[in-house]
């Protein structure tokens, strides 16, 4: 909508005309969620209802950093199995280890972290024993 108002035309008039003029082209039934009801109608008013959206749409979560911790050990330990080499499953966890000493050494704001570090040898054993041929 490039067009200027006239001067000499009421706001609400030039208004109704573009909207009448729009849906006349068919360009609201083109809108995404045309004719569909609106998310969250019944739930309560949340003043930061655009930047969850904008979160959840970009997959962006925010966890307290204990739990951030605890999430990335379980998400490496369930990256283990598909690694492709012996240096990368150490560089796995010797990241994650890294992060998890220094949560020890300085313990994170929010919930108790409760982790330990990886054993490295043992996991690298155990990945070696999974990808011997039976």
């Amino acid at each position: 909508m490039t067009e200027r108002k006239p001067a000499g035309v009421s706001f609400e008039s030039w208004v109704d005309k573009q909207i009448r003029e729009s849906e006349q082209r068919g360009d609201i039934s083109q809108l995404p969620g045309f004719g569909k009801p609106l998310d969250s109608l019944a739930a309560p008013y949340d003043e930061n209802w655009w930047i969850k959206q904008k979160m959840q749409r970009e997959g962006v979560s925010v966890l307290p950093p204990a739990l951030a911790l605890r999430k990335q050990a379980e998400d490496v330990a369930e990256a283990v199995p598909g690694a492709r080499t012996e240096a990368e499953v150490r560089s796995m966890l010797a990241e994650v280890n890294e992060k998890i000493h220094a949560a020890i050494r300085r313990p994170p704001p929010g919930p108790v972290l409760n982790l330990e570090p990886f054993d490295i040898d043992a996991v690298v054993a155990e990945w070696r024993t999974a990808r011997e041929p039976s």
